[in-house]
């Protein structure tokens, strides 16, 4: 199940929410059918939960084609991290929580280790 704060992306958004975004974006690129894709919704959805930092969007590659093609997307769930309206990073297939920060640099705060105190 997808996060409530998981932006739903298409040709009539892509500009305002991706582009012209006062923040960082990042996109997933997922299908229905896809199996991993709902593993990497989870994941993603949990991160969108802890911070608003980063706009999480997903973008269905059956519905919108033309966004697919135009980042050359061949595989899912694709990754693609955005700032200032330029693709800067991109990971093909499941990623882990982990491996979304460092996609995103400093974008989204690590979550305290267990046991660590402040």
């Amino acid at each position: 199940m997808a996060s409530r704060k998981i932006q739903i992306i298409d040709q009539s958004n892509f500009e305002a929410l991706v582009l012209n975004a006062d923040r960082p974006v990042l996109l997933d690129f997922t299908a229905t059918w896809c199996g991993p894709c709902k593993l990497q919704s989870k994941i993603l959805g949990e991160l969108a939960e802890g911070s608003d930092a980063v706009l999480i969007g997903t973008v269905d590659v059956d519905e919108c084609p033309e966004l697919a093609a135009r980042f050359g997307v061949r595989g899912m769930p694709t990754l693609l991290a955005f700032r200032n309206g330029k693709e800067t990073a991109r990971r093909l297939g499941v990623a882990s929580e982990s491996a979304i920060r460092s996609l995103l640099g400093a974008a989204i705060p690590a979550a305290p280790a267990a046991g660590m105190h402040a």
